[in-house]
């Protein structure tokens, strides 16, 4: 497949950088909970002109590369009654950045959840994250920016190795950083690479938005009258695939040595308890 080519733009000291982080999920596999996931305590963090530490929302750690790479503003898309993640996080200054809330009653998959804040983030450059996944490479998403400034990609996926024993999405790359494929559903040591964070431009935001758009209008009933059908619940792994079906361009940046560690399973919270739940001298900000 001939890939779109684009230019590099370059170094973009106006562009606009908004973080986009979906939670209108009812967090299934660990209910019940006595809280939102995405606000559940792993670890401990310090605040500035505080005594001592105080727990620390899973969220905080992809605020915190957010933050790192000077993204300021972020938008989260919650659905109705998930109201405590606005009344702990609230305006956003514990955390570094400007929060805002956008509100849906419900939704269908996070593809819908993340197009729900369309009107806001259409012209912009996006940083996208999972609020339960924790990944340990502070740069992350500055590595990710300073890529897309210097190839003008549509998208750029940051990769992470990944145990060959588990179904994921899989990512390959030539040497260049070029994404390659995208494969839904792999395992297996022939693709040892996933994805778990993004930063992608207006064209993937059009698509994405004229993709939510397709989604509904195949699941109206024929019939006249009927009860407008529930769009089938898509993945933002499966929008990414078709996103590079279509030919937007897609680069990946390699993060090696790091692994990431969702808690939105009990084995998953109960891995991301040991390895940072620990109380210890040196807390991280």
């Amino acid at each position: 497949m001939t890939r779109r080519a684009t230019q590099a733009p370059g170094p973009a000291p106006q562009e606009r950088v908004i973080g986009l982080i979906p939670a209108a999920g009812h967090s299934r596999r660990l209910a019940p909970i006595a809280c939102s996931k995405e606000i559940y305590p792993i670890g401990y963090r310090q605040l500035p002109g505080r005594a001592g530490v105080r727990p620390r929302p899973v969220c905080h750690y992809l605020l915190e590369k957010m933050q790192l790479a000077g993204v300021r503003q972020v938008y989260w898309v919650i659905r109705k009654g998930k109201w405590d993640i606005p009344d702990y996080l609230g305006d956003g200054s514990d955390f570094g950045v400007d929060l805002a809330y956008c509100v849906m009653d419900s939704s269908p998959g996070p593809v819908f959840t993340l197009d729900h804040a369309w009107p806001f983030v259409a012209e912009a450059t996006v940083a996208f994250g999972f609020p339960d996944i924790i990944f340990s490479t502070r740069d992350a998403f500055r590595q990710l920016l300073d890529r897309r400034r210097a190839t003008g990609a549509d998208v750029v996926l940051g990769l992470f190795p990944i145990d060959p024993r588990v179904r994921d999405d899989r990512v390959l790359m030539d040497g260049r950083g070029r994404v390659t494929d995208f494969l839904l559903g792999k395992s297996g040591r022939r693709y040892p690479i996933t994805w778990s964070i993004a930063v992608w431009g207006p064209a993937f935001t059009r698509f994405m938005h004229d993709y939510v758009a397709r989604l509904r209008r195949t699941s109206r009933p024929a019939r006249r009258g009927g009860p407008e059908a529930r769009p089938p619940e898509t993945t933002v792994g499966q929008l990414i695939e078709a996103a590079f079906r279509a030919g937007l361009s897609m680069d990946g940046v390699l993060f090696a040595n790091d692994a990431w560690t969702d808690i939105g399973t009990p084995e998953g919270m109960h891995l991301a308890l040991q390895k940072f739940g620990k109380l210890t001298s040196r807390v991280t900000r």
